[in-house]
Protein backbone atom coordinates (compact mmCIF):
# COMPACT_ATOMS: atom_id res chain seq x y z
CA UNK A 1 0.00 0.00 0.00
CA UNK A 2 1.38 3.40 -0.50
CA UNK A 3 1.37 6.03 1.47
CA UNK A 4 1.38 10.22 0.02
CA UNK A 5 4.44 11.36 1.81
CA UNK A 6 3.07 14.97 3.97
CA UNK A 7 5.40 18.36 3.10
CA UNK A 8 7.81 19.18 5.52
CA UNK A 9 6.00 22.33 6.76
CA UNK A 10 2.60 20.09 7.31
CA UNK A 11 5.06 17.24 8.93
CA UNK A 12 6.23 20.27 11.46
CA UNK A 13 2.82 21.59 12.38
CA UNK A 14 1.48 18.24 13.37
CA UNK A 15 4.37 17.03 15.46
CA UNK A 16 4.58 20.66 17.00
CA UNK A 17 0.63 20.44 17.78
CA UNK A 18 1.05 16.47 19.14
CA UNK A 19 4.25 17.41 21.04
CA UNK A 20 2.39 20.66 22.59
CA UNK A 21 -0.76 19.27 23.58
CA UNK A 22 -0.45 15.30 24.17
CA UNK A 23 3.07 14.68 25.05
CA UNK A 24 4.99 17.49 26.45
CA UNK A 25 3.71 17.59 30.37
CA UNK A 26 4.33 13.88 30.39
CA UNK A 27 7.42 13.73 28.62
CA UNK A 28 9.57 16.37 29.62
CA UNK A 29 10.63 14.86 33.19
CA UNK A 30 14.46 15.38 34.38
CA UNK A 31 14.86 12.43 33.33
CA UNK A 32 13.83 13.12 30.23
CA UNK A 33 15.62 16.41 29.61
CA UNK A 34 18.45 16.36 26.87
CA UNK A 35 16.82 13.32 24.94
CA UNK A 36 15.09 13.01 21.49
CA UNK A 37 11.67 12.22 21.29
CA UNK A 38 10.72 11.03 17.63
CA UNK A 39 6.98 11.10 16.82
CA UNK A 40 5.21 9.53 13.70
CA UNK A 41 2.55 12.57 13.13
CA UNK A 42 0.30 10.03 11.38
CA UNK A 43 -0.31 7.82 14.33
CA UNK A 44 1.21 9.55 17.46
CA UNK A 45 3.29 7.06 17.97
CA UNK A 46 6.54 8.02 19.67
CA UNK A 47 9.73 7.07 20.76
CA UNK A 48 12.51 8.41 23.32
CA UNK A 49 16.33 8.45 22.60
CA UNK A 50 19.16 8.88 24.93
CA UNK A 51 21.26 10.05 21.73
CA UNK A 52 20.85 11.61 18.55
CA UNK A 53 17.15 9.93 17.87
CA UNK A 54 18.38 7.76 14.57
CA UNK A 55 17.13 4.42 16.68
CA UNK A 56 13.68 5.87 17.57
CA UNK A 57 13.18 6.61 14.42
CA UNK A 58 14.21 3.69 12.76
CA UNK A 59 12.31 1.61 15.28
CA UNK A 60 9.21 3.70 13.87
CA UNK A 61 9.93 3.26 10.51
CA UNK A 62 10.07 -0.13 11.01
CA UNK A 63 6.61 -0.45 12.56
CA UNK A 64 4.75 2.39 9.21
CA UNK A 65 7.23 2.17 6.48
CA UNK A 66 7.13 5.66 4.99
CA UNK A 67 6.18 7.20 8.54
CA UNK A 68 5.92 10.52 8.24
CA UNK A 69 8.25 11.91 11.47
CA UNK A 70 9.14 14.64 13.85
CA UNK A 71 11.74 14.96 16.42
CA UNK A 72 12.93 17.55 19.41
CA UNK A 73 15.20 17.28 22.32
CA UNK A 74 13.19 17.16 24.97
CA UNK A 75 13.53 20.43 27.02
CA UNK A 76 14.93 22.26 24.07
CA UNK A 77 13.66 24.35 21.39
CA UNK A 78 15.75 22.74 18.94
CA UNK A 79 17.12 19.36 17.90
CA UNK A 80 20.88 19.90 17.67
CA UNK A 81 23.04 23.09 16.86
CA UNK A 82 25.93 23.69 15.04
CA UNK A 83 28.62 25.90 16.54
CA UNK A 84 25.90 27.11 19.08
CA UNK A 85 24.79 26.35 22.41
CA UNK A 86 21.73 24.44 23.46
CA UNK A 87 19.51 26.52 25.53
CA UNK A 88 16.76 24.92 27.63
CA UNK A 89 13.00 26.48 26.90
CA UNK A 90 11.36 28.38 29.54
CA UNK A 91 7.96 28.84 27.82
CA UNK A 92 5.78 26.52 25.49
CA UNK A 93 7.40 25.77 22.14
CA UNK A 94 6.36 28.76 19.17
CA UNK A 95 6.41 28.97 15.71
CA UNK A 96 9.45 30.60 14.96
CA UNK A 97 11.52 27.93 16.68
CA UNK A 98 13.18 24.86 15.34
CA UNK A 99 12.93 21.18 15.49
CA UNK A 100 14.14 18.67 12.77
CA UNK A 101 11.73 16.86 10.45
CA UNK A 102 13.26 13.32 9.63
CA UNK A 103 12.93 11.77 6.41
CA UNK A 104 13.46 8.24 5.65
CA UNK A 105 16.92 9.03 3.58
CA UNK A 106 18.22 9.81 6.88
CA UNK A 107 18.41 6.75 8.88
CA UNK A 108 18.30 3.95 6.04
CA UNK A 109 22.11 2.64 5.02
Amino acid sequence: MSQIMLEPERVGRRGEALYQRDLRAAVETEDNIGKMIIIDVETGDYEIDDRNGLDAARNLQAKHLNASLYGIRIGYNVAAVMGGVLERTTSSFTANQEAVLLQPAMWQG
